[in-house]
């Protein structure tokens, strides 16, 4: 059941072969990137016109490859020129000048190139320009929901989806089981691992507490519009001085190990994006919660937008944060076919004042795009008032589209 449980990815990635792309699977660390390549090397080794060359760099067996001469120097000594060659590499960024290497295989007849990486730099116009541009990004997420109780044996329900919310989707908790303690321990050796590899010693930070301080602050503060001047003021009231350019850049370079996500203001009237004060979410709301602490009592409603954040992702939406003058709209979603949708999260909807903050912003929004509010309010399934459809939580985390 596991191997075919992300068999979408094997579909996207079957979908580009054969076309001159090299093909890039890119995600967080530990979050699934290594498992589908290895499904898809099981799949490919099934037909005996198929060669393999698999490389992962996290395996001890592959430190001496570390630069491209190690690398070209590896696959030609295994090169089959009778047959179709499969270069899978795992978590490349590791290679020095990986690139060169990648460039002087990919128009060879007979290979096709899959590789990995856990930082958005590899996808530079750098490395856009030495490979002339053909290549296709493959964004792994952290499971979804509906995965998320097939790896844990659950059956959907209430208390499923509150075990999603509070432990969210590293695919290797499967290991672990769901006890706090377990998963903790497990979710914070993640994100160390992640934290030291792909952020600290690749940006060469030297300022850790700080580093560690703000990513605190950033669970805590999880969906709320935040600046790096508002970050710096806070941080000054705690005895750290530090510069709004610098936590820019220690944002980014969060961002660019995919921890974090980043979502920009757009004005829904204006039709224009705001260049600052933005929303960040969490790739894993399980690391997200560990680093919050605490239980999910008090910020519940962080949580929730989390996950409803990462699933309009899933559904292949570009997402911003709805500007209004009457207030705020949670998410605007677009498609580049022209699709666009509304969304409101909220915990739940109890009383006539938070029915008409979370259902008012959307009336005022003056156009016909469908337009939703989520919410783990009891009973709900799918209701629609005054054409705003009103879903809950879990209807919406096993839907597939809008």
């Amino acid at each position: 059941m596991k191997a075919i449980l992300r068999q979408q990815y094997i579909e996207r990635i079957n979908k580009y072969l054969g076309k001159d792309t090299i093909i890039i699977l890119t995600g967080q660390r530990r979050i699934g990137k290594s498992f589908i390549l290895r499904l898809f090397k099981d799949i490919v080794s099934k037909d005996g016109n198929n060669h393999i060359i698999y490389i992962n760099k996290e395996k001890h067996e592959f430190e001496s490859i570390r630069t491209s001469k190690d690398l070209n120097a590896y696959i030609d000594e295994r090169l089959d020129a009778e047959k179709m060659n499969y270069i899978l590499i795992d978590e490349i960024q590791d290679i020095e000048e990986f690139e060169k290497s990648i460039r002087s295989y990919y128009e060879e007849p007979h290979i096709e190139i899959i590789i990995t990486g856990s930082n958005s730099k590899m996808l530079s116009s750098d490395l856009s320009t030495k490979i002339g541009g053909r290549y296709k990004e493959i964004y792994i997420q952290a499971l979804s929901y509906e995965e998320f109780i097939v790896f844990h044996n659950l059956t959907d329900s209430d208390e499923a989806l509150a075990k999603y919310i509070q432990f969210g989707g590293l695919p290797g908790l499967v290991r672990y089981g769901l006890e706090e303690q377990d998963a903790r321990e497990y979710q914070m050796d993640v994100y160390n691992t992640v934290l030291l590899k792909d952020v600290i010693m690749r940006n060469q930070i030297r300022n850790v507490p700080f580093l560690e301080n703000l990513i605190r602050f950033l669970a805590d503060n999880t969906g709320k519009i935040i600046s790096a001047n508002s970050i710096a003021k806070y941080m000054r009231s705690q005895g750290e001085n530090i510069t709004s350019t610098a936590i820019t850049n220690y944002i980014k370079a969060l961002c660019d190990a995919y921890i974090l996500h980043k979502t920009n203001r757009f004005d829904i009237h204006g039709k224009r994006l705001f260049e600052s004060n933005d929303k960040f979410y969490f790739e894993d709301n399980g690391i997200r919660n560990a680093l919050a602490g605490g239980a999910r009592e008090g910020d519940i409603e962080k949580a929730i937008e989390n996950v409803i954040y990462n699933h309009l992702i899933r559904l292949g939406y570009e997402v911003t944060v709805g500007v209004l003058q009457a207030g705020e709209i949670d998410f605007v979603c677009n498609k580049p076919q022209g699709q666009r949708v509304y969304v409101q999260a909220s915990y739940l909807i109890a009383d006539e004042a938070t029915r008409k903050r979370e259902f008012g912003n959307l009336h005022a929004i003056k156009d016909n795009y469908p337009k939703y509010v989520i919410s783990m309010t009891p009973l709900v399934t799918k209701t629609d008032e005054n054409g705003i459809t009103h879903l809950h939580l879990r209807q919406f985390l096993t839907k597939d589209s809008f």
